[in-house]
């Protein structure tokens, strides 16, 4: 019971499962003696389906989102992705479809995907709001919490749509810090259509995400380019604990 890497390794000989074991261990959440072993897919895109269930109305899903993770954590998704067709759209939303059902309730589910040349294949789901559709916050008529809410609360959601490609890239801390500042706020939101939200986190440690730029463009090449060049102007500064 992990989330975001943590306790995550690759095992490349036998000689080293007993480390990959004890790492699992101390990263997993809660008291456990049970890990997941998987293997590597040789996959062409990663997106997220936000699978959206309703209470009493049908199942809804938003366009896919692509996504690039490092060290097991999203570093920058956007809307609408490409090298995907439409008979795997449809194989992912009925998988979506039949994992939600299962799971019962409401609220909107961020569910993942591998999308090889033969399959779509389902790699895991948060059941909330995802990381990596914080790209519907400029992307979307309704974004990813205002679906989860809507949803809770049986409210119509009459279409979900998206305006423009979009993008959305984190703001990565390199070091561990205490009283958190962020300096070049003003440089990173003077580019055009880019917006810039932090957490408001109290302290940093090495590639914890701090917040997250998000840009719109003419297309997702470019959204992605000014998501990821606004990002790098914020500055963390902070004091050291030590």
């Amino acid at each position: 019971m992990s989330s975001s890497g943590k306790g995550q390794s690759v095992v490349n000989s036998a000689a080293e499962v007993a480390k990959a074991w004890h790492y699992a261990i101390e990263g997993a959440r809660g008291d456990t003696q049970k890990v997941i072993v998987e293997e590597f897919i040789d996959f062409e895109i990663e997106i997220t389906l936000l699978t959206v269930k309703q209470w009493d109305a049908p199942t809804l899903f938003c366009p896919p989102i692509g996504h690039r993770q490092e060290r097991g954590d999203y570093q920058e998704s956007w809307q609408p992705t490409d090298n995907i067709s439409e008979a795997q759209i449809v194989q992912a939303q009925k998988i979506a479809q039949k994992v939600t059902d299962a799971l019962g309730g409401a609220g909107i589910f961020g569910m993942e995907f591998f999308i090889t040349k033969d399959e779509v294949i389902f790699s895991g789901l948060s059941p909330r709001p995802h990381d990596t559709g914080m790209v519907t916050l400029v992307s979307q008529n309704l974004n990813e919490f205002e679906l989860h809410l809507r949803t809770i609360l049986g409210l119509p959601i009459p279409k979900i749509e998206v305006f423009s490609p979009s993008a959305s890239a984190v703001i990565l801390a390199s070091e561990h810090l205490e009283r958190i500042v962020f300096a070049n706020v003003s440089e990173a939101l003077a580019i055009p259509d880019v917006d810039i939200r932090l957490f408001g986190k109290p302290d940093s440690r090495p590639y914890r995400r701090m917040g997250v730029a998000l840009a719109k463009g003419d297309t997702v090449a470019r959204a992605r380019e000014k998501a990821t060049t606004a990002a790098s102007k914020v500055v963390i500064r902070g004091t050291s604990p030590d």
